[in-house]
């Protein structure tokens, strides 16, 4: 009997959430914000710093690839 009461109060639950009205509808999700902030601070480094980025990859690579 104990499963199906649990059952029953799992349903009832579950229906009130779907009948429930949404209040955070329509808003932005934490992770599309996230994700927006994430490249915004990315653009904001690489543009002042474009050359000085590539050149520190340029010779990272070199230095790995000439050493053998």
């Amino acid at each position: 009997m104990r499963p199906f009461a649990f059952l029953t109060a799992a349903l009832a639950a579950l229906t009130a959430r779907l009948d429930a009205e949404d209040l955070e509808r329509g808003d932005v999700p934490g992770w599309v914000m996230i994700t927006v902030m994430t490249a915004a601070l990315v653009l904001a480094i690489l543009v002042p710093f474009r050359t000085a980025i590539v050149d520190a990859v340029t010779n990272a690579l070199t230095s790995v690839t000439s050493s053998g």
